[in-house]
């Protein structure tokens, strides 16, 4: 029988990972941060580099015929059903700015399915992964979903788009509005970290517009895994290529997506190629 993706892998992807980032946090030079595409709040660093390098050699070491999707390097798809979707630093600006809630974000896809997620985030020491049908667990515990009921109760996260300042719906007139409806609304700045939490159960939901695959490709799995609910603002599965995602332990779920305002459906950052090919 071939050999499979397991967790084993994201262990050493996990630990391999973690020793780039925490020998560059707080150490980062004016030469070692890039702006990317002329945005001045898009942000590469080294470690950015070095983590999706080193995510992919190990990857290409065990399974050379399957496909990659990665933030920095783009998308090497090779055909394969199965597709790994990267995002080495996950919360940049906070790394750059040595704002310890930062993490690596690797998703494994079989056929359109999430199969492993890995959520690493290093100096936080707390790492988050999951396998179908085998559960989600945070440092070998379990993971489970808040039983909060309402948003009146609940604690929420969001972030905003760099893209804020030139779309319409740029997320404040949702936040506007959740603000005063709910306990309270976190912005931490890193959506894979976003989606760990409501699955530990420290959020109770969590919503963002314009997000990418590799933001969300392994978080999705954390969530469901433990007991949640993830569609798009409409209520749909468009989330992964869809550029907007509602996250929540299920309770809440409605009762978020009703207050919330979508993203411009011109929007698509990523081909249509490459996006039918990880469908499945």
């Amino acid at each position: 029988m071939a050999q499979l993706p397991d967790t084993k892998l994201l262990t050493t992807i996990a630990e391999r990972v973690s020793e780039i980032q925490l020998k560059y946090f707080d150490r980062l030079e004016d030469a070692q941060i890039q702006h990317k595409q002329d945005r001045h709040r898009d942000l590469l660093t080294i470690a950015d580099s070095e983590s999706e390098r080193v995510i992919i050699q190990t990857i290409r070491e065990a399974f050379p015929s399957h496909g990659i999707l990665g933030e920095e390097t783009g998308a090497d798809l090779r055909g394969s059903d199965w597709v790994w979707i990267i995002d080495p630093v996950d919360g940049t600006t906070n790394f750059a700015r040595s704002f310890p809630f930062f993490a690596a974000s690797v998703g494994c896809w079989h056929k359109g399915r999430p199969v492993l997620g890995l959520v690493e985030a290093p100096y936080l020491r707390e790492r988050f992964m999951a396998e179908a049908g085998s559960g989600a667990f945070l440092n070998g515990k379990r993971l489970a979903v808040s039983a909060m009921p309402d948003i009146a109760h609940s604690v929420l996260a969001t972030g905003f788009a760099y893209v804020r300042n030139e779309v319409v719906r740029n997320n404040v007139d949702n936040f506007s509005r959740l603000i005063l409806k709910c306990h309270d609304i976190r912005r931490p700045g890193a959506a894979s970290l976003d989606l760990a939490y409501v699955a530990a159960g420290r959020f109770d939901g969590y919503w963002e517009p314009y997000l990418k695959p590799w933001d969300v490709a392994a978080g999705c799995l954390l969530i469901t895994e433990a007991g949640g609910r993830l569609t798009d603002f409409h209520g749909g599965d468009d989330w992964l290529f869809g550029a907007n995602l509602v996250a929540s332990n299920g309770l809440v779920h409605e009762e978020l997506r009703a207050e919330l305002s979508g993203t411009e459906p011109e929007y698509q950052p990523w081909g249509r190629e490459i996006e039918k090919q990880i469908r499945g």
